[in-house]
């Protein structure tokens, strides 16, 4: 793992783009897929609204395999979205999904230290999310506060997936060399971060706005809005994948699966 300069951060984005430019129907048509999946699991009652959330390490690594694929010159299919599944460490991962789960609740638990249990109870749907809610309460803080302590196990979780399904380690190896793989790096992370929240946050948003005042409607707003936040996410999925790569080299050949 070695040290990387801050404008690296910057060339993950731009890899992340030239990936999709190579097979963004497919990139397109696997990531609606996986979102179709997701909502087709929410109808579950009760492990409905957790199982998406422990399942995501097993298909953060579709998204991996795919791009693995585009490099190397092969067709991306539909059928990547369950490669994780097929994997030989589908137990592992699933134990890593948990721990997601796990940090997920204390993050957003310790944010009741802020508002008192406002945005808890937004998340679990015990209140209803509005404007008044918001203005109310010190809910924006709360969220900033949950994102600051998740920050650790996100920088834990951000390549351990990839390193427990491809290199074969156990659930605490993988957190522990991600962990202190992203601290090597911070300052590349600091860059690909903020680059995402600009171009997949607030470009898109002015975008839209400028359209919708342009034919001064919110329907052409919204209209712009929806795919290019969408593509964008895509964008943003594949860019994860140079940033394993630039650590840890490329995946095993043949990819397990």
């Amino acid at each position: 793992m070695e040290k990387l300069p801050a404008k690296t951060g910057w060339l993950w984005v731009k890899q992340g783009f030239a990936l999709f430019r190579k097979q963004p129907a497919e990139l397109s048509t696997l990531f609606f897929g996986y979102m179709f999946l997701m909502l087709a699991l929410g109808i579950i009652p009760v492990i409905g609204q957790l199982l998406p959330l422990i399942l995501v390490p097993l298909f953060s690594m579709s998204f991996m395999h795919a791009c693995a694929y585009i490099e190397t010159g092969k067709r991306v299919y539909p059928n990547l979205l369950l490669v994780g599944f097929r994997s030989p460490a589908v137990r592992t991962l699933i134990k890593l999904g948990i721990l997601y789960l796990l940090a997920a609740i204390v993050a957003v638990g310790a944010s009741s230290l802020i508002d008192g249990g406002v945005f808890w109870q937004a998340i679990t749907g015990q209140i209803a999310l509005d404007a008044e809610t918001v203005r109310n309460s010190d809910m924006t803080l709360a969220m900033f506060f949950a994102a600051a302590v998740y920050t650790p196990a996100a920088m834990a979780f951000w390549f351990a997936a990839p390193l427990i399904a491809w290199q074969g380690m156990g659930v605490g190896k993988a957190i522990f060399y991600s962990f202190f793989a992203v601290r090597r790096a911070g300052k590349a992370f600091i860059i690909y971060g903020l680059a995402w929240v600009t171009i997949g946050m607030i470009l898109p948003v002015i975008v839209s706005s400028i359209f919708g005042m342009f034919f001064n409607s919110p329907t052409a707003s919204i209209f712009i809005l929806l795919p290019m936040s969408l593509v964008l996410t895509v964008i943003m999925y594949c860019s994860f994948y140079p940033t394993y790569t630039q650590m840890f080299g490329a995946p095993p050949e043949p990819l397990p699966s």
